[in-house]
């Protein structure tokens, strides 16, 4: 593990900040487990808790939580002038910062929906759920790092993309799903275990194609973003 990898992560375990990421993946194994031991058909419990909750809410608001926290915090408490003074390309800042908020995020996320996919269904379910939630999870890290350096409120945009783009706007209007990183995910699980609990609102080759573009389009916007921050942790 790199330096700024461990800094991010001891930094990121040691703040409270951490805290918010518990109870929502416990809110999504309690209700999937009650659903199941009260013997309720998996058809009316699924798509609400796996995708309404899980891939909808959970999935995007850990993203967001960690990956606005991995550079932003670092930002607002001046921490990042250590960084910035060490003689490192930008994206040798960037990309561990990233891989570390993806990484959080997919084992916070991808655990929970694996059980509540089996018990929904299959262990395939649950493996699918959790593979493309990695998926995601990378995709919304890196929308949600970029954010935190563009802007000095990364938390309300990324809700506004979260809660209007995708939850609003996205079952209103079909074009919208095109640019959802919550349809990618959708698509790609289906994709890998087809049990009609899930609907995808995008093609398969469309949610990879989009998804890979997102993540490397907005790392390469977070690292000439940081290029531009002085050592006072400034845009210059």
């Amino acid at each position: 593990m790199s330096t700024v990898s461990w800094i991010t992560v001891r930094g990121l375990f040691g703040r409270r900040r951490f805290l918010l990421l518990l109870p929502l993946p416990v809110v999504l194994v309690l209700l999937a487990v009650l659903s199941r031991a009260l013997g309720v058909d998996p058809g009316e419990w699924g798509p609400p808790v796996l995708v309404g909750l899980g891939l909808a809410v959970v999935l995007p608001v850990v993203a967001l939580i960690v990956g606005t926290g991995v550079l932003g915090a670092e930002i607002d408490d001046g921490t990042v002038v250590h960084i910035l003074t060490k003689p490192l390309p930008r994206w040798q800042i960037v990309l561990p910062k990233l891989a570390v908020a993806a990484g959080v995020t997919a084992v916070t996320v991808a655990v929970p929906l694996y059980v509540a996919g089996v018990l929904a269904d299959s262990v395939r379910l649950g493996l699918s759920l959790a593979v493309a939630s990695a998926v995601g999870a990378l995709a919304y890290s890196a929308l949600f790092v970029a954010l935190s350096l563009l802007t000095r409120r990364p938390v309300l945009l990324g809700l506004v993309y979260v809660l209007i783009w995708e939850g609003l706007l996205g079952n209103v209007v079909s074009g919208t799903k095109v640019l959802s990183i919550q349809q990618y995910v959708i698509s790609i699980a289906d994709r890998m275990a087809p049990t009609g609990l899930l609907e995808a609102g995008v093609s398969v080759p469309v949610a990879a194609v989009m998804a890979t573009l997102i993540s490397v389009g907005f790392t390469a916007l977070a690292v000439d973003r940081l290029r531009s921050f002085s050592v006072a942790g400034e845009t210059s």
